[in-house]
Protein backbone atom coordinates (compact mmCIF):
# COMPACT_ATOMS: atom_id res chain seq x y z
CA UNK A 1 0.00 0.00 0.00
CA UNK A 2 0.98 3.50 -1.02
CA UNK A 3 1.89 5.83 2.18
CA UNK A 4 -1.63 7.13 2.93
CA UNK A 5 -1.50 10.61 5.56
CA UNK A 6 -5.25 11.26 6.40
CA UNK A 7 -6.90 13.23 9.32
CA UNK A 8 -9.99 11.48 8.35
CA UNK A 9 -11.51 8.49 10.75
CA UNK A 10 -12.28 4.85 8.66
CA UNK A 11 -14.55 3.31 10.51
CA UNK A 12 -14.07 -0.24 11.00
CA UNK A 13 -17.60 -2.22 12.09
CA UNK A 14 -16.82 -6.08 12.60
CA UNK A 15 -19.44 -8.84 11.85
CA UNK A 16 -17.79 -11.78 12.60
CA UNK A 17 -17.36 -13.98 9.01
CA UNK A 18 -14.62 -16.04 7.83
CA UNK A 19 -12.01 -13.19 7.72
CA UNK A 20 -12.80 -13.49 11.73
CA UNK A 21 -12.46 -17.40 11.75
CA UNK A 22 -9.89 -19.54 12.79
CA UNK A 23 -9.34 -23.58 12.31
CA UNK A 24 -7.33 -25.90 14.61
CA UNK A 25 -4.14 -26.11 11.92
CA UNK A 26 -3.16 -23.55 9.51
CA UNK A 27 -3.05 -25.55 6.97
CA UNK A 28 -7.29 -26.03 7.20
CA UNK A 29 -9.06 -24.00 5.08
CA UNK A 30 -12.57 -25.27 4.92
CA UNK A 31 -12.69 -26.88 8.57
CA UNK A 32 -13.07 -23.76 10.51
CA UNK A 33 -14.93 -21.72 12.55
CA UNK A 34 -16.21 -18.45 11.72
CA UNK A 35 -16.27 -15.33 14.09
CA UNK A 36 -13.83 -15.93 16.44
CA UNK A 37 -12.18 -13.07 16.74
CA UNK A 38 -13.09 -9.15 17.02
CA UNK A 39 -12.17 -6.80 14.75
CA UNK A 40 -10.17 -4.77 16.50
CA UNK A 41 -7.74 -7.63 16.53
CA UNK A 42 -8.17 -8.14 12.40
CA UNK A 43 -7.22 -4.54 12.41
CA UNK A 44 -4.29 -4.87 14.43
CA UNK A 45 -3.03 -7.68 12.32
CA UNK A 46 -2.43 -5.37 9.51
CA UNK A 47 1.08 -3.67 9.94
CA UNK A 48 0.23 -0.88 7.29
CA UNK A 49 -2.97 0.15 8.66
CA UNK A 50 -0.85 1.44 12.11
CA UNK A 51 -0.86 5.05 12.43
CA UNK A 52 -4.25 5.34 10.04
CA UNK A 53 -7.06 7.33 12.25
CA UNK A 54 -9.10 3.86 12.67
CA UNK A 55 -11.68 3.32 14.68
CA UNK A 56 -13.07 -0.42 15.16
CA UNK A 57 -16.42 -0.85 16.67
CA UNK A 58 -18.18 -4.96 16.93
CA UNK A 59 -21.91 -4.55 15.80
CA UNK A 60 -22.35 -8.58 15.54
CA UNK A 61 -19.88 -11.71 16.03
CA UNK A 62 -21.89 -14.22 13.40
CA UNK A 63 -21.14 -16.75 10.60
CA UNK A 64 -22.85 -14.80 7.97
CA UNK A 65 -25.15 -18.17 6.68
CA UNK A 66 -27.09 -16.61 10.17
CA UNK A 67 -27.47 -13.16 9.00
CA UNK A 68 -30.77 -11.78 9.76
CA UNK A 69 -32.92 -8.76 9.55
CA UNK A 70 -32.50 -7.63 13.59
CA UNK A 71 -28.65 -7.64 12.41
CA UNK A 72 -28.94 -5.89 9.21
CA UNK A 73 -30.77 -2.89 10.58
CA UNK A 74 -28.31 -2.61 13.14
CA UNK A 75 -25.37 -2.47 11.05
CA UNK A 76 -27.61 -0.14 8.69
CA UNK A 77 -28.45 2.21 11.69
CA UNK A 78 -24.49 2.00 12.77
CA UNK A 79 -23.51 2.84 9.10
CA UNK A 80 -25.51 5.56 8.91
CA UNK A 81 -24.82 7.00 12.06
CA UNK A 82 -20.97 6.71 11.41
CA UNK A 83 -21.35 7.94 8.03
CA UNK A 84 -22.97 11.15 9.27
CA UNK A 85 -19.90 12.32 10.91
CA UNK A 86 -18.20 15.45 9.22
CA UNK A 87 -14.61 13.91 10.46
CA UNK A 88 -15.44 10.28 8.95
CA UNK A 89 -13.99 9.74 5.17
CA UNK A 90 -16.02 6.18 4.93
CA UNK A 91 -17.18 2.91 6.62
CA UNK A 92 -15.31 -0.38 6.21
CA UNK A 93 -17.91 -3.28 7.53
CA UNK A 94 -15.46 -6.90 7.32
CA UNK A 95 -18.48 -9.61 6.84
CA UNK A 96 -18.76 -13.68 5.96
CA UNK A 97 -19.02 -14.31 2.07
CA UNK A 98 -22.05 -16.35 2.27
CA UNK A 99 -24.60 -14.03 2.55
CA UNK A 100 -22.14 -10.34 1.26
CA UNK A 101 -23.92 -9.83 -1.52
CA UNK A 102 -27.78 -10.09 0.54
CA UNK A 103 -25.99 -7.61 3.05
CA UNK A 104 -24.23 -5.13 0.38
CA UNK A 105 -27.95 -5.02 -1.67
CA UNK A 106 -29.58 -4.24 1.25
CA UNK A 107 -27.58 -1.39 2.97
CA UNK A 108 -27.33 -0.03 -0.68
CA UNK A 109 -30.90 0.41 -0.47
CA UNK A 110 -31.61 1.87 2.33
CA UNK A 111 -28.56 3.89 3.02
CA UNK A 112 -27.43 5.02 -0.68
CA UNK A 113 -24.46 6.80 1.08
CA UNK A 114 -22.39 9.67 -0.41
CA UNK A 115 -19.48 8.63 1.61
CA UNK A 116 -17.74 5.26 0.87
CA UNK A 117 -19.27 2.44 2.64
CA UNK A 118 -17.08 -0.92 1.88
CA UNK A 119 -18.08 -4.63 2.81
CA UNK A 120 -15.14 -6.48 2.80
CA UNK A 121 -14.73 -10.90 3.63
CA UNK A 122 -12.31 -13.70 3.24
CA UNK A 123 -12.31 -16.79 2.11
CA UNK A 124 -9.70 -17.91 4.38
CA UNK A 125 -9.70 -18.09 8.24
CA UNK A 126 -7.39 -15.61 9.75
CA UNK A 127 -4.98 -18.49 10.69
CA UNK A 128 -4.87 -19.69 6.98
CA UNK A 129 -0.81 -19.83 5.96
CA UNK A 130 -2.30 -17.97 2.77
CA UNK A 131 -5.39 -15.67 4.56
CA UNK A 132 -6.75 -13.07 1.88
CA UNK A 133 -8.37 -11.40 4.98
CA UNK A 134 -5.59 -8.82 5.62
CA UNK A 135 -5.17 -7.90 2.17
CA UNK A 136 -8.76 -7.71 1.64
CA UNK A 137 -9.23 -5.27 4.80
CA UNK A 138 -6.26 -2.70 3.67
CA UNK A 139 -7.80 -2.72 0.26
CA UNK A 140 -10.92 -1.61 1.29
CA UNK A 141 -9.59 1.10 4.10
CA UNK A 142 -7.95 2.22 0.61
CA UNK A 143 -10.99 2.65 -0.88
CA UNK A 144 -12.70 4.05 2.13
CA UNK A 145 -10.17 6.88 1.93
CA UNK A 146 -10.29 7.44 -1.91
CA UNK A 147 -11.34 11.12 -3.61
CA UNK A 148 -14.12 10.90 -4.73
CA UNK A 149 -15.43 7.08 -3.55
CA UNK A 150 -19.15 6.68 -2.78
CA UNK A 151 -21.92 3.84 -2.48
CA UNK A 152 -21.73 0.84 -1.35
CA UNK A 153 -19.03 -1.59 -2.45
CA UNK A 154 -17.49 -4.41 -1.63
CA UNK A 155 -13.52 -5.00 -2.40
CA UNK A 156 -12.31 -8.86 -2.85
CA UNK A 157 -8.77 -9.66 -4.28
CA UNK A 158 -8.51 -6.56 -5.42
CA UNK A 159 -11.49 -6.12 -7.20
CA UNK A 160 -13.91 -3.24 -6.31
CA UNK A 161 -17.69 -4.53 -6.99
CA UNK A 162 -20.73 -2.08 -6.63
CA UNK A 163 -23.45 -4.01 -4.16
CA UNK A 164 -26.08 -4.13 -6.85
CA UNK A 165 -23.88 -6.10 -8.75
CA UNK A 166 -22.03 -8.59 -6.61
CA UNK A 167 -22.55 -11.95 -7.01
CA UNK A 168 -20.60 -15.41 -4.85
CA UNK A 169 -19.76 -17.58 -8.25
CA UNK A 170 -17.21 -20.15 -6.06
CA UNK A 171 -17.25 -22.15 -2.82
CA UNK A 172 -13.98 -21.51 -1.60
CA UNK A 173 -11.68 -19.93 -3.67
CA UNK A 174 -9.90 -17.27 -3.09
CA UNK A 175 -11.80 -15.02 -6.29
CA UNK A 176 -15.48 -16.10 -5.27
CA UNK A 177 -16.59 -12.96 -6.26
CA UNK A 178 -18.04 -11.20 -9.73
CA UNK A 179 -19.77 -8.35 -10.86
CA UNK A 180 -21.73 -10.19 -13.26
CA UNK A 181 -22.89 -8.50 -16.59
CA UNK A 182 -21.87 -4.77 -14.77
CA UNK A 183 -17.99 -5.56 -14.44
CA UNK A 184 -16.00 -4.17 -11.90
CA UNK A 185 -16.06 -0.50 -10.90
CA UNK A 186 -12.23 -0.29 -9.95
CA UNK A 187 -8.98 -2.29 -9.13
CA UNK A 188 -6.73 -1.99 -6.18
CA UNK A 189 -3.17 -1.98 -7.46
CA UNK A 190 0.04 -1.60 -5.22
CA UNK A 191 -2.59 0.44 -2.88
CA UNK A 192 -4.12 2.67 -5.85
CA UNK A 193 -7.27 2.72 -7.26
CA UNK A 194 -7.58 1.84 -11.13
CA UNK A 195 -11.40 3.08 -11.41
CA UNK A 196 -13.35 1.64 -14.66
CA UNK A 197 -16.94 3.14 -14.02
CA UNK A 198 -18.85 5.45 -11.98
CA UNK A 199 -19.56 4.31 -8.38
CA UNK A 200 -22.69 3.21 -7.20
CA UNK A 201 -25.18 5.90 -6.93
CA UNK A 202 -28.79 6.84 -6.74
CA UNK A 203 -31.55 7.36 -3.91
CA UNK A 204 -32.42 4.97 -1.08
CA UNK A 205 -35.77 3.41 -1.17
CA UNK A 206 -38.74 4.56 0.05
CA UNK A 207 -39.36 1.94 2.57
CA UNK A 208 -39.02 2.82 6.10
CA UNK A 209 -37.36 0.53 7.99
CA UNK A 210 -36.56 2.57 10.62
CA UNK A 211 -39.95 2.36 11.86
CA UNK A 212 -40.78 -1.12 12.49
CA UNK A 213 -39.08 -3.82 14.29
CA UNK A 214 -37.71 -6.97 12.40
CA UNK A 215 -39.80 -9.41 13.40
CA UNK A 216 -42.73 -7.09 12.52
CA UNK A 217 -40.86 -6.50 8.99
CA UNK A 218 -42.81 -8.77 6.01
CA UNK A 219 -42.03 -12.58 5.40
CA UNK A 220 -40.79 -12.92 1.87
CA UNK A 221 -39.03 -16.20 0.70
CA UNK A 222 -37.62 -17.69 -2.52
CA UNK A 223 -38.69 -20.76 -4.26
CA UNK A 224 -37.08 -22.13 -7.08
CA UNK A 225 -38.27 -23.63 -10.46
CA UNK A 226 -36.82 -26.85 -11.38
CA UNK A 227 -37.05 -30.09 -12.81
CA UNK A 228 -40.58 -31.92 -11.28
CA UNK A 229 -41.17 -28.79 -9.29
CA UNK A 230 -44.11 -29.37 -6.89
CA UNK A 231 -46.94 -26.20 -5.90
CA UNK A 232 -47.34 -27.65 -2.63
CA UNK A 233 -43.96 -25.76 -2.21
CA UNK A 234 -45.63 -22.62 -2.87
CA UNK A 235 -48.58 -23.15 -1.44
CA UNK A 236 -46.93 -24.40 2.14
CA UNK A 237 -44.76 -21.14 2.05
CA UNK A 238 -48.61 -19.24 1.65
CA UNK A 239 -49.74 -21.47 3.90
CA UNK A 240 -46.97 -20.75 6.77
CA UNK A 241 -47.62 -16.82 5.99
CA UNK A 242 -45.54 -15.36 3.57
CA UNK A 243 -46.59 -11.85 2.77
CA UNK A 244 -43.86 -12.15 -0.68
CA UNK A 245 -42.67 -14.59 -3.03
CA UNK A 246 -40.06 -14.64 -5.33
CA UNK A 247 -39.75 -17.58 -7.75
CA UNK A 248 -36.43 -18.45 -8.80
CA UNK A 249 -37.08 -19.56 -12.54
CA UNK A 250 -34.69 -21.15 -15.10
CA UNK A 251 -33.47 -19.46 -17.83
CA UNK A 252 -35.13 -15.97 -18.33
CA UNK A 253 -37.40 -16.63 -15.56
CA UNK A 254 -39.19 -19.46 -16.67
CA UNK A 255 -41.35 -21.54 -14.58
CA UNK A 256 -42.30 -25.42 -13.95
CA UNK A 257 -46.20 -25.39 -15.26
CA UNK A 258 -46.80 -26.46 -11.60
CA UNK A 259 -45.17 -23.70 -9.96
CA UNK A 260 -46.78 -21.23 -11.92
CA UNK A 261 -50.16 -22.47 -11.27
CA UNK A 262 -49.36 -22.45 -7.18
CA UNK A 263 -47.86 -19.18 -7.80
CA UNK A 264 -50.88 -17.50 -9.55
CA UNK A 265 -52.88 -18.82 -6.26
CA UNK A 266 -50.77 -17.17 -4.05
CA UNK A 267 -51.59 -14.12 -6.18
CA UNK A 268 -54.89 -14.94 -5.64
CA UNK A 269 -54.50 -15.00 -2.21
CA UNK A 270 -53.00 -11.69 -1.84
CA UNK A 271 -49.36 -12.47 -1.64
CA UNK A 272 -46.83 -10.97 -3.85
CA UNK A 273 -44.80 -13.05 -6.10
CA UNK A 274 -42.30 -11.87 -8.28
CA UNK A 275 -39.88 -13.86 -11.19
CA UNK A 276 -36.01 -13.88 -10.98
CA UNK A 277 -33.68 -16.48 -12.36
CA UNK A 278 -31.87 -18.85 -10.84
CA UNK A 279 -28.58 -17.72 -13.12
CA UNK A 280 -26.09 -16.29 -11.98
CA UNK A 281 -25.80 -13.80 -14.81
CA UNK A 282 -28.37 -11.87 -17.15
CA UNK A 283 -31.73 -11.89 -14.94
CA UNK A 284 -35.23 -11.50 -16.71
CA UNK A 285 -36.01 -9.79 -19.67
CA UNK A 286 -39.58 -9.06 -18.78
CA UNK A 287 -41.49 -11.04 -21.44
CA UNK A 288 -45.63 -10.72 -21.79
CA UNK A 289 -48.10 -9.24 -20.15
CA UNK A 290 -49.40 -11.77 -18.26
CA UNK A 291 -46.38 -13.51 -16.62
CA UNK A 292 -45.68 -12.69 -13.57
CA UNK A 293 -43.53 -9.25 -12.95
CA UNK A 294 -40.21 -9.57 -12.38
CA UNK A 295 -37.00 -7.46 -11.21
CA UNK A 296 -34.88 -7.62 -13.88
CA UNK A 297 -31.19 -8.42 -13.59
CA UNK A 298 -31.87 -8.79 -9.81
CA UNK A 299 -30.80 -11.92 -8.36
CA UNK A 300 -33.37 -14.01 -6.55
CA UNK A 301 -31.79 -13.06 -3.32
CA UNK A 302 -31.75 -9.22 -4.04
CA UNK A 303 -35.21 -9.25 -5.85
CA UNK A 304 -36.04 -10.64 -2.52
CA UNK A 305 -34.87 -7.51 -0.48
CA UNK A 306 -36.38 -5.68 -3.21
CA UNK A 307 -40.07 -6.86 -2.39
CA UNK A 308 -39.43 -6.73 0.77
CA UNK A 309 -38.79 -3.02 0.98
CA UNK A 310 -41.46 -2.74 -1.37
CA UNK A 311 -43.99 -4.37 0.69
CA UNK A 312 -42.47 -2.11 3.02
CA UNK A 313 -43.73 1.42 1.76
CA UNK A 314 -46.46 3.05 3.65
CA UNK A 315 -49.49 4.09 1.98
CA UNK A 316 -48.87 8.11 1.28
Amino acid sequence: MQSVVSSRVVVVLGTGGTIAGTAARADDTLNYRSAQLGVAQLVAAVPPLAGLPLQAEQVAQLDSKDMDAATWLVLARRAAAHLARDEVAGVVVTHGTDTLEETAYFLHRVLAPAKPLVLTAAMRPASSLQADGPQNLLDAVTVALAPGARGVVAVLAGVVHGAADLRKQHGHRIDAFSSGDAGPVARVEDGRLRIFRAWPDGPAHAADVWAAEPGDWPAVDIATSHAGSRGATVDALVASGANGLVIAGTGNGTLHGALAAAAHRAVAAGVRVVRASRCSAGGVVAGAAEELPTYGPLTPVQARIELLLDLMVKPR
